[in-house]
């Protein structure tokens, strides 16, 4: 075996162009089709078919891929010629210069930690060996132009050769001290000259991905590393973008500095590139679970919103009470129905909240818990972790700028959790606007002009500035300006007032939860639900439910919003259209966590309760006190049939309604 694996690569290249024409025809006749016949064209590979067909080649292209995938790409142009020779009768036939094998190990033994670890797992031991990483990209740089090859000819043999740069030399090129043609009989010339017109040049980007926080450890560091992009894997990704990178790992030199060690810095060499985006949002959910849940609704069918509590009062159960909070958290953690017309304009799905409180009253601990129910987030701060801070920013590194994003950016198709919201740097305050509204963000900065994705749910945190004063705008008591407030679809606000019933309370709540053997590892779901499971409900009916507005949800809905509009003051910044579209995102979450695919009158209702409890709109309806001080209550259904019907009462007359609910949809 060892002296197989000490094989010729281009004993193998028949083989392999024999391999690609059995199993990858179709790929080298779209190839062939294509018109430019100077760009580089992938030709994907599936490892695991290759192992079973050829396991031989394919450990050798494991054990080592530089030079069995240089040999891989050549039988690829071999292959592709003896197709275009066969398709010579057809029209639009052109012959390619450029071809490159790209390894696919997914579904292959390649995917064990061996040769699949995190980024802060990656050793020496790893290098020389097709090596597999995941991770997101935290800066993308500049696409540049990069001398891939070019040949020599021995003076004594008159042979020519190609000789590839060193990355670990920082692409310079090195000429061998001895002729390296005939190895059978070497003919022994040191003396080489360049051949004219032989450089092949390449496109090259560098790019930089960090592990996800979600597989680190309390206290862990996530670790980044450096991959180089060649020829058809660059510009496919951008910062934000979940990949997974397989390549070669190698190192290069640090620029040299008098009196300083010289470092070999890790950097991976990229064979493919795949993006998964789409794959972000995946949680493996049995169907037994599924069962769970139907039968968790049939139990409360006659009281739907007893049981919409006991799910509610699985979040962040360590708070006591602050029933509306976790209502709120649960809107918006499922979020609504993303919503595209005709002419393509998108209105964003994803809810935002924000909580204002006193502190002590459980702001950051609703954050963490929320970043723990949602399958991506990041937690940071209002000054951000890292340069980038919210949004993006432009870095330079190395001499070259780079494009650096923020936790919005990272944190999309998932949950970005902002406490100290008010702290944001100046240029975050400039660019959050678009990127909570229109879900995007617009960079030119230092010649880098692009857009990047922030589908991202927000949910913030702040503390007033100095004492809160129910009398004055919300936007004085936070230093925030009203249209960011207004790109938030429930604002909190929760004043640590003086209440001795409310205290009595707490307090005998927290002493009982401080006695010891009082765990409950009761699995029944109508009394207890667990994180774990907590949290693949909120993804499965997110995933699973497309609510639809029915005509008595609309009207209730669409009354609510014309008495806001005619009692508008000062908070009309509030009262705008943004306001009616959060109605519905609200209406349809809710539809979602009562496991239905049709938004009610109670859906809509309970919308409009969550926005009355925001202190961004003139409150219509006396019946919501202090946030902080809301419960649950023993008997929800009979509470809210009383809100109803003073919501109602406010609205119009209850007559018009009820002859509405009689006639249906």
């Amino acid at each position: 075996m060892e002296v197989q694996l000490q094989s010729d690569p281009w004993e193998w290249e028949k083989p392999m162009a024999t391999y690609l024409l059995r199993y990858h025809s179709d790929q080298l006749r779209s190839i062939a089709s294509s018109p430019d016949p100077n760009l580089h064209y992938p030709l994907f590979i599936d490892f695991a078919e290759l192992m079973e067909e050829h396991p031989h080649l394919a450990r050798l292209i494991f054990s080592q891929p530089t030079p069995y995938l240089q040999a891989f790409d050549n039988a690829a142009l071999l292959s592709h010629r003896i197709v275009v020779r066969d398709l010579e009768q057809e029209k639009n036939v052109v012959e390619k210069n450029f071809i490159h094998v790209r390894i696919n190990i997914s579904g292959s033994p390649l995917e064990c930690s061996e040769t699949f670890p995190t980024i802060g797992r990656v050793r020496v031991q790893h290098r020389g060996i097709l090596l597999t990483v995941k991770g997101t990209v935290i800066r993308s740089g500049a696409i540049k132009m990069h001398e891939g090859e070019r040949k020599y000819m021995c003076n004594q043999c008159k042979k020519s050769f190609t000789v590839y740069p060193e990355v670990e030399a920082r692409n310079s090129i090195s000429l061998p001290s001895i002729c390296p043609m005939q190895k059978l009989k070497p003919c022994g010339g040191t003396k080489f000259q360049y051949v004219e017109n032989t450089v092949v040049c390449h496109d090259y980007q560098e790019i930089k991905i960090q592990e996800s926080t979600q597989v680190l450890g309390v206290g862990a560091i996530p670790r980044s590393i450096l991959v180089i992009l060649h020829d058809d894997l660059v510009d496919v990704v951008k910062a934000g973008d979940d990949v997974i990178v397989t390549g070669l790992l190698t190192a290069k030199w640090s620029p040299e500095l008098k009196d300083v060690r010289c470092d070999l810095d890790p950097v991976l060499i990229a064979n493919s590139v795949r993006r998964t985006n789409q794959l972000k949002s995946e949680m493996d959910i049995s169907d037994d679970l599924v069962t769970k849940f139907k039968q968790f609704w049939d139990h409360f069918k006659d009281a739907p919103l007893k049981g919409r509590n006991a799910i509610l009062r699985g979040i962040c159960p360590q708070v006591f009470g602050l029933f509306t909070v976790k209502l709120a958290v649960a809107l918006t953690l499922i979020g609504g129905v993303q919503h595209v017309d005709a002419s393509g304009t998108r209105v964003r799905g994803e809810s935002h909240l924000l909580l204002v409180g006193d502190p002590g009253t459980g702001k950051s601990q609703f954050l963490k818990f929320a970043a723990k129910l949602s399958n991506r987030s990041v937690i940071t701060t209002g000054l951000g972790s890292t340069s980038a801070g919210l949004t993006v920013t432009a870095v330079k590194d190395g001499g070259e700028w780079m494009l650096e994003a923020g936790a919005l950016v990272l944190a999309d198709g998932g949950l970005c959790c902002i406490d100290e919201f008010d702290s944001m740097r100046e240029h975050d305050r400039a660019t959050i606007h678009e990127a909570m509204e229109q879900q995007t963000i617009s960079v030119a900065k230092a010649g880098l002009v692009t857009t990047l994705s922030t589908r991202t749910t927000v949910f913030g945190a702040t503390n007033p500035k100095g004492q809160y004063d129910p009398d004055q705008p919300l936007s004085v008591n936070t230093t925030l300006s009203g249209p960011l407030l207004s790109r938030f679809d429930i604002v909190l606000v929760l004043l640590d007032t003086k209440n001795p019933e409310w205290d009595a309370v707490v307090s005998s709540h927290i002493l009982s939860e401080a006695e010891p053997d009082r765990a409950n590892n009761d699995e029944d779901l109508a009394k207890v639900w667990p994180l774990s499971t907590l949290k693949r409900y909120l993804h499965y009916v997110k995933e699973t439910f497309k609510p639809v507005l029915t005509r008595e949800a609309e009207r209730v809905i669409s009354s609510y919003y014309q008495l806001q509009r005619k009692s508008a003051t000062h908070n009309a910044a509030r009262t705008t259209v943004r306001m009616l579209e959060s109605l519905i995102r609200l209406a349809q979450a809710h539809a979602r966590l009562m496991f239905r695919n049709e938004v009610t009158r109670l859906d809509a209702i309970t919308a409009i309760l969550c926005v009355e409890s925001s202190m961004t709109t003139s409150a219509i309806v006396d019946c919501i006190g202090n946030a902080l001080h809301s419960n649950f209550t023993e008997n929800p259904d009979q509470e809210y049939a009383k809100q109803e019907r003073l919501i109602l009462e406010k609205l119009g007359s209850i007559d018009d309604f009820s002859d509405m609910n009689r006639m249906g949809d």
